[in-house]
């Protein structure tokens, strides 16, 4: 399957309303769309430009946009709650890869 030319894609992204972008990033999320049909490879990528598109266009606040973490020093000490040591160990099998 061709990708879409960039001038439909802009058109595409135009075209979007809030709810189709809410939906979207989910599907692109969970990796299938609302009616529970999987995404391809292709088709997630493509969505997740146009969501990051829309984002862009629409001025989405930074802390709503796709992929926002937030930043300890600009979050309240309750963050700092959050925190946990985690201890990294090689799957099993991946032994004889150190």
């Amino acid at each position: 399957m061709d990708s879409p030319s960039f001038s439909s894609f802009e058109a595409l992204v135009d075209s979007m309303s809030r709810e189709v972008w809410e939906n979207m990033r989910r599907a692109v999320e969970l990796g299938k769309w609302p009616d529970g049909r999987v995404l391809s490879v292709e088709q997630r990528a493509l969505s997740l430009q146009a969501v990051l598109a829309w984002e862009a266009r629409n001025q989405v606040p930074e802390r709503e946009r796709t992929g926002h973490v937030p930043r300890p020093d600009c979050e309240s000490d309750h963050i700092h709650s959050l925190e946990q040591i985690l201890t990294l160990r090689p799957a099993k099998g991946d032994d004889d890869h150190a």
